[in-house]
């Protein structure tokens, strides 16, 4: 989840009252969210440079605040101080507004044919009369960032631009053109760049250089210009020197280009409504007509409230309390839902909710009940083990396995579902017939290649990383492998495996046979002859990855479920181990 940094002493002034550190802690985990580290701002300087200074009392106190990933309107101090002054009864719901302009007057942005090869969406707003100073605008530009790292995707999917309106005149185009065609001076820059230019420019700047992929080898880069082609910006790069933000700017103009328009959305309106607070009429926003070449027009921002119906059955059986609908809308107000109770025909009693355009989070009934559990306070809850939460029979038979092996001496350990494909196969001196391995299409590395078809490459990596621990290194795992399987509607099957290692100079056949003869032992299973369909037995097989003639395949009720055996040197060789280990491995499916 991320982490947002605001100072201690403007975050309590913004909350019109003081707390000690545990007061506060207090509130944060009433309202969801959580207070994960005090700090200075000089002290995280210390620690990013390594430096041994000592604290001096001067220094601004720091909170790290950990707020939920989708809860956008709280990743800057505007919107924490606001939701929890809402929480806290001490202010109402704010009621944000467009500014009363008609259409005509409105300012406007042509979108160009082309931009729809790379980023074809656009949205604005203005936020006239913002009063600006220093920590304001930090925090101005810190929203900015923090929601291009969340939402934004790092800018892939939406980009933000902002712009001092009094430097710029409309109305204002969007456009796609060759990198060559595109002229202007870049944000901090003084001199005059060609896009192209701006690509190689910032190939060693360690913030920009991240985002140069995005556009870099495309035929057409976007931009915006003014009524008198002056650039706004190159998105989703870096802004035009001409319309910088400072502390004496008024009026605001707020531009997202985007390739996911839902997400352009929800940014703007993020932006406008956290820091319209700040304008000279309060929470109020001036709309922009965006115009595309099919003559279609949309008028941004969209600051209606989404309505939502919800059963007052559903809330308090979801999360378990007895509430009545008025503590239900109280609750939810609290939250910045606006509620109120309604009955429907069959005396039905429903909450309706009129979500604002700051929760983007609320898409379901189940995230209102949501709310309600918050504002009621999870530890208010009682605890309930529902009748109808039953473990699944191959959880509990796992369960109670690894149980018994870890009371045989076994360590249990955990490893990737992905592996190489060397690992997979070579490595085991196994060869791929193409009808088993699930292959990953387009793995980030080497190391996650094919999706294991046995738990036997991680066993082993394992005991290679902890070779130089004391012997006997006895350690299992039981979870799943994957199967091509072209009966199943994805191609492929996964199945639940038991595999054990014992790894020491007096690795043996009958160790790992005693092992198996207690697995079989635990699950009823007798030993039988040869061919009884009874229980099971032992035969020989001849798998490349174990010792010839020290190995050997276990038959199940007439069914082959698993091999054990000395595991072969070769192996052991590719996989740096050098002690004799003992290798079993079960398809403990079977055994239901």
């Amino acid at each position: 989840m991320p982490t947002v940094s605001v100072g201690r002493d403007r975050l309590y002034e913004a909350l019109g009252q003081t707390y000690t550190q545990e007061e506060f802690e207090e509130l944060c985990f009433k309202f969801g969210i959580e207070l994960d580290d005090v700090t200075t701002e000089r002290a995280i300087i210390r620690k990013e440079k390594h430096l041994e200074e000592e604290a001096t009392e001067d220094e601004e106190v720091i909170y790290k605040i950990e707020v939920p990933a989708n809860r956008y309107d709280l990743l800057c101090l505007e919107g924490l101080a606001q939701s929890l002054r809402i929480f806290s009864g001490l202010d109402p719901i704010p009621a944000y507004k467009m500014s009363d302009i008609s259409t005509k007057s409105m300012l406007k942005m042509h979108v160009k044919p082309e931009t729809s090869l790379i980023r074809p969406y656009v949205v604005c707003a203005v936020l006239r009369g913002v009063a600006f100073d220093e920590a304001r605008y930090n925090s101005f530009i810190e929203l900015q960032d923090r929601l291009h790292q969340n939402i934004c995707r790092r800018r892939t999917l939406v980009a933000i631009g902002t712009h001092d309106l009094d430097t710029l005149e409309g109305p204002f185009t969007y456009e796609a053109l060759p990198p060559s065609n595109i002229n202007f001076v870049p944000l901090k820059q003084v001199k005059n760049f060609r896009a192209d230019e701006l690509m190689e420019f910032y190939q060693s700047d360690l913030k920009l250089k991240k985002f140069l992929h995005i556009i870099e080898d495309s035929p057409v880069f976007p931009v915006l210009y003014d009524r008198n082609r002056t650039v706004l910006s190159l998105p989703p790069i870096i802004n035009g020197a001409h319309s910088a933000i400072t502390l004496k700017t008024n009026n605001v103009f707020i531009e997202c280009t985007a390739t996911d328009l839902t997400k352009a959305k929800i940014v703007l309106n993020t932006m406008v409504t956290m820091f319209s607070v700040y304008c000279k009429e309060k929470f109020e926003v001036e709309p922009v007509e965006v115009i595309y070449p099919d003559g279609k027009s949309f008028v941004y921002p969209d600051l209606s409230l989404y309505h939502m119906e919800v059963p007052l059955s559903y809330i308090t059986g979801y999360i378990g309390v007895p509430l009545e609908a008025n503590e239900v809308t109280s609750l939810l107000n609290k939250m910045q839902l606006h509620s109120m109770q309604s009955v429907s025909g069959d005396k039905q009693c429903n909450i309706i909710v009129s979500v604002p355009p700051t929760r983007s989070d609320i898409l379901h009934p189940c995230d209102v009940a949501e709310d309600v559990a918050i504002a009621y306070g999870y530890n208010e809850i009682p605890e309930r083990k529902p009748a109808f939460l039953k473990p699944l029979p191959l959880n509990e038979l796992s369960k109670l396995i690894r149980m018994e092996i870890a009371m045989n001496g076994y360590t249990e350990v955990l490893t990737w579902i992905l592996s190489s494909y060397k690992e997979n196969f070579s490595m085991l001196n196994r060869k791929d017939d193409k009808s088993m391995a699930v292959i990953v299409e387009n793995p980030r590395s080497s190391d996650f290649e094919v999706v294991r078809s046995s738990l036997m490459p991680g066993i082993l990596k394992t005991a290679r990383h902890n070779k130089d621990h004391p012997k006997p290194i006895k350690i299992f795992e039981v979870g799943d492998i994957m199967h091509l399987d072209e009966t199943k509607d994805v191609g492929a099957r996964n199945h639940r495996h038991l595999a054990a290692l014992y790894c020491g100079p007096n690795s043996g056949f009958e160790l790992i046979h005693g092992l198996v003869d207690r697995i079989m032992e635990v699950n009823g299973t007798p030993f039988v002859e040869a061919g009884d369909n009874s229980g099971y037995y032992i035969k020989c097989s001849d798998e490349p990855e174990f010792l010839p003639g020290r190995q050997a395949h276990i038959i199940y009720k007439g069914k082959h479920i698993g091999s054990f055996g000395i595991v072969h040197p070769e192996v052991l060789v590719n996989f740096e181990i050098p002690d004799p280990c003992s290798y079993v491995e079960v398809n403990i499916e079977n055994f239901l």
